[in-house]
């Protein structure tokens, strides 16, 4: 992307602060839904760490680089030992991390989550959670190019702006089955720490509401059939649709397409290497009018299970 680009595009941001800083995108999100909703934090056995890097849209100067860092943990999780009694109620930790730069626009992220995970029947559990951080979002005047000698951003330096951070979601799960809402920047700029008089100046938050589902299919004792689907909604911008399928081979190797609206077609890919150790790629092939310029987008998942005292290869809730 050119930078007179960035530029019309930074100050019309500026002018439309409903139009503001937007979360960033994952194609692998069905694999980290704690991404989406903090009602995930703890659902698993074992400590799940998750590390991703992001290139959107390569051959484009400014493109989105996204990266981040996830770790969420269960506490005092049991089982009752009898599959016709429930299991025990648990609570779940969480923190992640994430920073997102496009052109001279960089924000950066810091959640810490809770949830509590209670069994409604012997394979039904709903879990409810809650995550809490802060949003930075800055702008480096030095990467933009300027026509007018007079203008305010000539002196060079960041603007800046921090902002409370407040997401919620609901999770309700069996062993094959998932359906999950979430609203994520919820307070908007309510919690920014900018005066008043100055926010018009800086970049506010816009509400994100999320809506996940996924099914898993068992044709086969070795095949799992993964379909799942995200609706994303981030008033006044349309409504997203992106969804997938993904075979799962002995729980080991996995291969699946997903399809974004109106924006790519993903293909990806990934294997459960141990009980330590998952490792995925995915690659958007953009169908919108930036494929003239645009080589894709790549995206690399990193997963680490630690405190995995029952050595799981393949997750139990999550896939």
């Amino acid at each position: 992307m050119k930078k007179p680009l960035l530029l019309i595009l930074f100050f019309a941001a500026l002018s439309m602060q409903a139009m503001a800083q937007q979360r960033p995108q994952y194609s692998q999100y069905m694999l980290n839904n704690f991404l989406l909703n903090p009602a995930i934090t703890g659902i698993e056995d074992y400590a799940d760490v998750r590390v991703s890097h992001r290139r959107q849209w390569v051959g484009i100067d400014g493109g989105p680089v996204t990266s981040y860092v996830t770790a969420h943990t269960p506490l005092n999780k049991g089982a009752s030992g009898n599959k016709y009694h429930r299991a025990l109620a648990h609570h779940g930790v969480g923190v992640g991390f994430h920073t997102d730069k496009t052109g001279p626009l960089r924000r950066s992220g810091l959640n810490f989550s809770y949830a509590y995970h209670l069994p409604l029947t012997t394979t039904l559990n709903v879990s409810a959670g809650a995550s809490a951080g802060l949003i930075r979002n800055s702008v480096n005047s030095a990467e933009l190019e300027f026509t007018n000698p007079n203008d305010p951003l000539m002196g060079g330096g960041s603007i800046n702006n921090s902002l409370f951070d407040l997401n919620l979601g609901l999770w309700v799960y069996t062993r094959n089955f998932s359906v999950g809402i979430s609203g994520a920047q919820l307070l908007e700029d309510v919690g920014s720490f900018q005066p008043v008089e100055n926010r018009e100046a800086t970049f506010g938050l816009q509400r994100h509401y999320f809506l996940t589902g996924s099914y898993r299919f068992e044709p086969t004792e070795q095949l799992d059939v993964i379909p799942s689907v995200m609706l994303k909604l981030a008033d006044p911008s349309p409504l997203s649709i992106d969804a997938s399928v993904r075979v799962l081979y002995d729980e080991r190797f996995w291969v699946g397409a997903s399809y974004r609206h109106n924006d790519a077609i993903v293909g990806m890919f990934g294997v459960y290497v141990s009980p330590l150790l998952d490792i995925s790629y995915s690659y958007d092939a953009t169908t919108s009018t930036l494929n003239r310029v645009s080589a894709g987008t790549h995206e690399v998942v990193v997963g680490f299970k630690l405190l995995n005292k029952r050595r799981i290869i393949c997750p139990q809730w999550v896939w």
